[in-house]
């Protein structure tokens, strides 16, 4: 085994955590750090314990996928209370068995069957944004259509049928959230409680609305769940509390919300009118926008034995976690790796897609990515067939924040007009003619 020492130092207890740093600014955090070391992969103290930082392509695919057996997924104990026994906390052949048994509720034919509803609910959220005599503030509306098509598909509940009890599952949803960023303490002092033990009540809420689904929906994904195969420990009602986690709809919100920025404005005309036209073309935007700005930050594990990562020793024990927006600014695989450059997944990155990490990679990635897609696709290809859109006003901050989910600072405000884009490029495909000539 190499005996290469990782750059960086993993400190003193306490006095060495630099998770306030991390957590501050991610970007200039890592980003520093691989100036000053040289090195992709680094060590320093997080949430007061060494951990290894992966910043690259190669670092990440060792480790979940090469060597995924040399690492188990690392989950705080709050995490687990607050969701119980699911498929992120399970290890080994039971995770597996699990995966194969969850799978068959999001593979292509059963996600067809929630295509009428997603182009229904898309429609209904997105129609009429011409007519909003104030410019839309885009993250906010994109969450709401989100969690309207999660709760939809999840439990079957319509929003406008049923308006006050969609209400009070969002607002659960959210409390049961906020507990994943709350100090993990259950207190409860006359009036008061802490925000965890108010997860924890949200918790048991939603367990006891979703159970009451579970007993009476005849149809739809509440129903094909009751006959996955659980383990002992496990259950169809957890696993329908993490599907409709506050934590889904922010995510496909931040994607949502990248895409409508990073395609605003007139001098974008062309990308939007070759992303309408050309199915193709739109997949690789959407590569793109996931590329530059993935929802999550990334993920840890820890080392299950003595193993290696890019030739550097990883003792067994050691916490480690990948950096999504780093790993995929990697220069050794992605030219110009700051660029918006779409038509790079058909030049040198075509069939590279598999080395994003977005929604976690290799044999325990995110289950529910086609679905994630199909929502996506749908959205976005409802606004380019209908809409133009620019920021109003347009010198709006465009800093982002990468915690909880990926997002501007500031939720940006558009102004949407209704758009032809006949006569509005002639490029056409490959890639728009290269991306229009780079945005001439």
């Amino acid at each position: 085994m190499s005996q290469n020492r990782i750059p960086g130092s993993s400190g003193y207890a306490l006095i060495g955590d630099k998770s306030l740093d991390f957590y501050k600014d991610p970007v200039h955090f890592c980003n520093s750090r691989i100036h000053s070391f040289g090195s992709r992969i680094f060590q320093a103290r997080l949430l007061n314990k060494p951990t290894i930082f992966v910043c690259s392509v190669k670092g990440m695919k060792e480790m979940l996928c090469e060597k995924v057996n040399c690492f188990e997924a690392s989950y705080t104990p709050s995490m687990c209370k607050l969701f119980g026994d699911v498929i992120c906390f399970t290890h080994g052949e039971e995770a597996q068995l699990l995966r194969l048994s969850l799978m068959q509720l999001f593979n292509n034919k059963a996600l067809e069957i929630h295509r009428d509803y997603v182009n229904r609910v898309c429609t209904r959220n997105l129609k009429d944004l011409e007519q909003c005599r104030e410019p839309v503030a885009i993250y906010g509306m994109f969450k709401r259509l989100a969690t309207e098509l999660v709760l939809g598909i999840f439990l079957n509940i319509d929003a406008e049928e049923s308006a006050a009890f969609f209400k009070q599952i969002t607002e659960l949803s959210t409390q049961h959230w906020h507990g994943l960023i709350s100090a993990p303490v259950n207190v409860k002092v006359s009036a008061w409680s802490s925000g965890f033990s108010q997860a924890l009540e949200a918790k048991e809420k939603l367990l006891s609305i979703i159970n009451d689904r579970l007993r009476s929906e005849n149809e739809g994904f509440v129903s094909k769940i009751k006959d996955v195969p659980f383990p002992e420990n496990c259950s169809a009602a957890q696993h329908l509390l993490l599907f409709i986690s506050a934590l889904i709809p922010k995510a496909l919100a931040s994607l949502l919300t990248s895409f409508t920025i990073e395609l605003a404005g007139s001098n974008k005309a062309h990308v939007r009118k070759c992303a309408q036209e050309n199915e193709t073309f739109l997949d690789h935007v959407l590569l793109e926008i996931e590329r530059l700005w993935p929802s999550f930050i990334g993920g840890r594990r820890v080392a299950k034995q003595d193993t290696t990562l890019c030739g550097y020793t990883v003792p067994k024990g050691m916490q480690v976690m990948f950096v999504a927006f780093a790993v995929h600014r990697d220069p050794e695989i992605f030219a110009d790796p700051d660029e918006f450059q779409p038509e790079r997944w058909s030049g040198r990155n075509a069939g590279q897609e598999t080395l994003l990490c977005c929604f976690g990679n290799g044999s325990r990635n995110c289950i529910g990515i086609g679905l994630n897609d199909m929502i996506l696709k749908t959205a976005v290809g409802y606004l380019l067939n209908n809409y133009c859109w620019e920021m109003d006003p347009p010198t709006q901050s465009l800093h982002y924040k990468w915690l909880p989910v990926t997002r501007p600072c500031e939720d940006l405000k558009m102004k949407f007009t209704l758009c032809s884009y006949k006569s509005q490029c002639s490029s056409s495909t490959p890639e728009c003619s290269a991306h229009h000539e780079r945005s001439v």
